[in-house]
């Protein structure tokens, strides 16, 4: 019988390759301290991280106002580099604490730690670019797991089962109301004209948005009678258009809270997947052993 030049000879003591789901000891303890909230070191990684998100939120906001002295622009400008250089260590670190690093970064949160250091470089060759980095606001939303409320994430989740069920209820509303829109846009632009401000049917379709959501910005009004009389039918639809997605997603929510789950804090070791139900066994994301 032939036999494989790397396989082993029978009774042979030497170590077989490791199993895939085997984690390296530095990982293991990479992952406790950046994805566990359960632990000491890792619950204090979290509160420090969630105070360098906040300082950096309130940094870029105090650069964009202007009448700052230069001398408190330079130490802004330090400041926003150094905690963009801490979020780019910790975001390698988190790719570094996984098994799977691209199944963390297409993640909510993996997409969330990148956009939240993009900016900073952006900005490096288009002006302006750096504000963008409030958006690591969104990465406070960790605020929930590492403080260990779980009914809250709960809630989340319910939240998130209501709007999914309706997805499919809220596109046909949506296209109704687009329907509504271009044909009441092409009634105005015909009824008023271009005299009274309705220069063409875009023009008339953003006047009937503005009046179907019931905003009523002023700028464009109709002026005949005729116009008047089809705007207050408008003005009456908004009110009845505004109650049907909101009567659509209370009627799921209503559902979803009937059947409430509830959920860990922990991260799963491979994919860092978060929200898994309390006592599983198994990342419901890739499968593999929590």
């Amino acid at each position: 019988m032939l036999r494989s030049p790397n396989a082993r000879p029978p009774g042979s003591l030497e170590p077989g390759p490791p199993p895939e789901s085997a984690t390296a000891p530095w990982r293991h303890r990479l992952h406790t301290i950046i994805f566990e909230a359960d632990t000491p070191a890792g619950r204090a990684f979290d509160i420090a991280l969630i105070g360098a998100i906040v300082l950096s939120v309130v940094v870029v906001i105090a650069e964009s106002v202007s009448g700052s002295s230069s001398r408190v622009g330079k130490v802004l400008f330090a400041a926003e580099w150094a905690l963009t250089v801490l979020f780019t260590v910790e975001y390698i670190a988190r790719l570094a604490a996984v098994r799977r690093p691209l199944a963390y970064a297409t993640s909510f949160f993996g997409i969330v730690d990148l956009l939240a250091i993009l900016p900073a470089y952006a900005g490096i060759f288009f002006a302006g670019g750096q504000y963008f980095l409030v958006v690591r606001v969104l990465r406070l939303l960790r605020i929930f797991r590492i403080f260990k409320l779980a009914h809250f994430l709960s809630q989340a989740n319910v939240l998130t089962a209501a709007l999914r069920a309706s997805r499919i209820k809220i596109a046909v509303f949506l296209f109704t109301v687009l329907t509504l829109v271009v044909i009441i846009g092409a009634l105005m632009y015909v009824i008023e004209g271009a005299e009274h401000g309705f220069t063409s049917i875009p023009m008339g379709m953003y006047w009937a948005v503005v009046t179907l959501t019931t905003v009523g910005y002023g700028d464009v009004a109709p002026a005949t009678n005729l116009g008047r009389f089809v705007a207050s039918l408008v003005m009456i639809l908004g009110y009845g258009i505004i109650a049907v997605p909101t009567g659509i997603v209370t009627t799921e929510l209503v559902n979803a809270a009937r059947r409430p789950e509830e959920v860990s804090g922990q991260a799963c070791p491979t994919c860092a997947a978060e929200g898994h139900r309390a006592g599983a066994r198994f990342c419901y994301a890739c499968g593999n052993a929590m």
